[in-house]
């Protein structure tokens, strides 16, 4: 189950869709190879550790425990996709650099650095309260395992931490962190906080921030995320991981025993005169508290610091790659079950931009019989329209009538106004599921195709001197070249057979150049995977329209069948019959009224 909610700019996203879904009747991962054997390598950076034994400070009832007397270590441990560095002040990840990965800036990807992360245990011990981010840390290597100990108020408490070179490559971004605890006499409970500040990694900050986001499991296989725009928090029971997303990187908390509560806040580190000026995208903090077991700590989490690669994360079995944003109910269904699999086996042998191309044409064919549907329904709708406009001339402002004798003409001709929308919106789960798909597609990022330097981010051809509100800095090629694509095909089919406007109503040919304009604007900054994607979709779109009216459909030959149905004897639907008596009673009550 999943419960996620949404934000502002996704509604528009979506009305957006809907529009061009209604009035133009069309729509719309790699399997990240990683062979390399793992080997942990582990190093000491800094200062060797002394042999002579660590000095234990005296502590007073209730009084914080402060110990600076050592000075600070920095210990590695390392495999070929990961290397995380740990500080002896706090016994924290100093860094957490992939190997593999590079930036907008072409730098190595940091998901911890810099001091952006705080990770504390508030222990109350042996009458002291203790704050582990205060404490030092004596290292200890044997192996693959890292062992942080600290003596304090007369015990020992040890972070420790395993990283196996036995995983595989999809594993290798995952390892262990204990914490145990002697002779301290703990409280039954002990509160941990942990904090990060989620780095900006792509070219465009707003777009990366949309991406950005909190997430959780709990209660069994509910998700919950945090809103993407603006500040939020939440709380909830029995939570088996956290996410901090980084949108295409993520670091994500499982503890061995679920949380039986937490406390979630998200806020946004945005700079509010320039967002690409930013740093960091969002604040993320997490509250909760461990339990101690016969007055010492002794809990176990895994960590998972790595790519927010779908399949990566579905190799787990905590359901960790729920922590992407798929999309709810049958859009996210699509997309964990076909648009996935099917572009992880197209990007098996294909260019990246290739296997775009050729998705978009198996998904446009598999779509054409709904295409031919709604076609067919709007080649009929053009036939009747010299008759409707007949009716429009000869009841005028007499809306009542004119409606009930417009009824009667699609109920003897065979024809139905609506049919042309309703295969469009059977289109509306694929176009938002795609929409969903391109963002979180993580074997995108990186990859060219032609122009575009980055599938997964915009593929700017100008740089302007000045910001187009809402539109950007920079002119991106693919969704301009898509909202060309989006006018030729509307002038095509609303232009030429949109019935005459009601009155009251708006004028709807105002669509023909609205539907470009925005979808020029919204898709100026999202990636450029997504914007090719339509751009094909619509050019096929356009080609499967010209063989349908050329070659498929004869509107001679509907203008003949529908003067046959006219001839016919025409059973009412329930319906219909309902319908034509609710309008009799209207224009009855009319005459009534006018006669008074």
């Amino acid at each position: 189950m999943e419960e996620k909610r949404i934000d502002p700019l996704q509604i528009i996203g979506f009305f957006l869709l809907f529009l061009v879904l209604i009035w133009m009747m069309y729509d719309q991962s790699e399997m990240m190879e990683q062979n390399a054997q793992l080997e942990t390598n582990a190093t000491t950076t800094q200062s060797q550790v002394d042999d002579a034994p660590q000095p234990t400070v005296p502590v007073a009832n209730n009084a914080p425990v402060l110990m600076d007397s050592i000075p600070e270590q920095v210990t590695t441990l390392q495999n070929e996709l990961l290397r995380l560095s740990v500080t002896s002040k706090g016994g924290f990840i100093q860094e957490a650099e992939l190997k593999q990965h590079t930036n907008h800036l072409n730098e190595q990807v940091f998901v911890v650095k810099d001091g952006n992360t705080d990770f504390n245990l508030r222990i109350e011990a042996n009458g002291a309260l203790i704050n582990t981010r205060d404490l030092d840390f004596l290292p200890t290597l044997d192996g693959n395992q890292l062992t942080m100990r600290s003596q304090v108020a007369g015990g020992t408490l040890d972070y420790i931490y395993t990283l196996s070179k036995e995983r595989e490559d999809s594993q290798a971004y995952r390892f262990q962190f204990g914490i145990r605890s002697s002779g301290l006499n703990v409280q039954p409970e002990t509160d941990l906080y942990w904090g990060l500040d989620g780095f900006r990694h792509a070219l465009s900050a707003d777009y990366e921030n949309r991406y950005t986001q909190l997430t959780y499991q709990y209660e069994g296989d509910k998700v919950q995320a945090l809103s993407a725009m603006g500040e939020d928090d939440d709380k909830d029971k029995e939570v088996s991981w956290i996410s901090y997303r980084q949108h295409f990187f993520s670091m994500i908390l499982i503890p061995t025993t679920q949380f039986e509560s937490i406390d979630v806040e998200s806020s946004s580190l945005m700079n509010p005169d320039s967002s690409d000026d930013s740093v960091f995208l969002k604040r993320f903090e997490t509250t909760t508290a461990i339990a101690s077991q016969n007055g010492a700590l002794n809990t176990s989490f895994d960590w998972f610091i790595g790519p927010t690669d779908y399949e990566i994360l579905k190799t787990y079995d905590e359901n960790l790659s729920e922590s992407i944003s798929f999309g709810w109910g049958i859009i996210g269904w699509m997309n964990r079950f076909l648009f996935f699999p099917l572009f992880g086996l197209l990007s098996g042998f294909l260019p990246y931009g290739i296997a775009i191309i050729v998705m978009t044409i198996i998904v446009r064919l598999a779509l054409s019989p709904v295409t031919y549907k709604s076609y067919l329904s709007q080649a009929k709708m053009k036939v009747l329209r010299p008759e409707i406009n007949a009716l429009n001339d000869k009841y005028g402002n007499d809306r009542a009538k004119k409606q009930q004798e417009t009824m009667k003409l699609y109920s003897k001709a065979g024809a139905n106004p609506m049919a042309g929308c309703v295969p469009s919106l059977l289109q509306l789960p694929v176009f938002l599921g795609l929409f969903y798909f391109f963002p979180v597609a993580f074997s995108l990022r990186g990859k060219s195709f032609l122009w575009a330097e980055d599938l997964s981010s915009y593929d700017a051809i100008l740089d302007l001197p000045f910001s187009i509100p809402f539109y950007g800095d920079h002119v991106s090629l693919f969704p301009l070249l898509a909202s060309i694509a989006i006018f030729v095909y509307s002038k095509m089919t609303m232009g030429q057979q949109m019935q005459p406007t009601q009155p009251g109503m708006p004028n709807m040919k105002f669509m023909i150049y609205l539907m470009p304009i925005m979808m020029l604007f919204f898709f100026n900054n999202y990636a450029s995977g997504l914007s090719l994607y339509y751009l094909i979709s619509n050019l096929i779109t356009i080609g499967i329209m010209l063989v349908i009216k050329n070659y498929i459909i004869d509107e001679e030959k509907i203008f003949i069948q529908i003067e046959e149905n006219k001839k016919k004897p025409k059973k009412q639907s329930r319906f219909q019959r309902k319908m034509e008596e609710m309008m009799e009673q209207a224009e009855q009550q009319k005459r009534t009224g006018r006669r008074r």
